[in-house]
């Protein structure tokens, strides 16, 4: 199976660039509800991922740091350490399924080393699901109703 299947395309993924600062990262993580962001250079190219861990800690270890001043920070500044491993298109499918267990997304590179997109664990989850118990899936009312499910 190709890992073509499983893509966000870039269009569709939200990012940011190695040119944002700080407030830029906040604001867009926070309006899109992530918790994590891939960092990409100016050539398209894959440079890490910020984290909102990543963001505390650099508030956290700034003196007189406060969310006014973060607009003068630039993202190049702030360590990343999570580093989630990027695949290329080429990838297999095994060594896919391998990366994804370990991170909530999987950046995917062209073969010039540039980000086309990322494959989410949840979407490789609910396919195999799907294969596995055709017709299981549930809708969102079913799950709403599910006493095993409520707390």
């Amino acid at each position: 199976m190709n890992i073509a299947f499983f893509i966000t395309p870039k269009k569709d993924v939200v990012f940011e660039t190695t040119d944002a600062t700080m407030r830029q990262v906040i604001e867009r993580m926070d309006y899109h509800r992530y918790t994590a962001i891939p960092i990409l250079d100016e050539e398209g190219g894959y440079v890490g991922t910020l984290t909102e861990g990543d963001l505390l800690r650099k508030l956290k270890t700034t003196p007189g740091l406060d969310i006014r001043e973060t607009s003068r920070i630039p993202v190049t500044d702030i360590p990343m350490r999570v580093q989630n491993k990027p695949v290329h298109i080429s990838c297999d499918i095994e060594d896919l399924v391998q990366t994804v267990t370990a991170q909530n997304f999987v950046p995917v590179l062209d073969d010039d080393d540039r980000f086309i997109g990322i494959i989410k664990r949840s979407d490789i989850l609910h396919y195999f699901f799907e294969k596995w118990m055709p017709g299981q899936t549930k809708t969102a009312a079913e799950k709403a109703a599910s006493p095993r499910c409520q707390s």
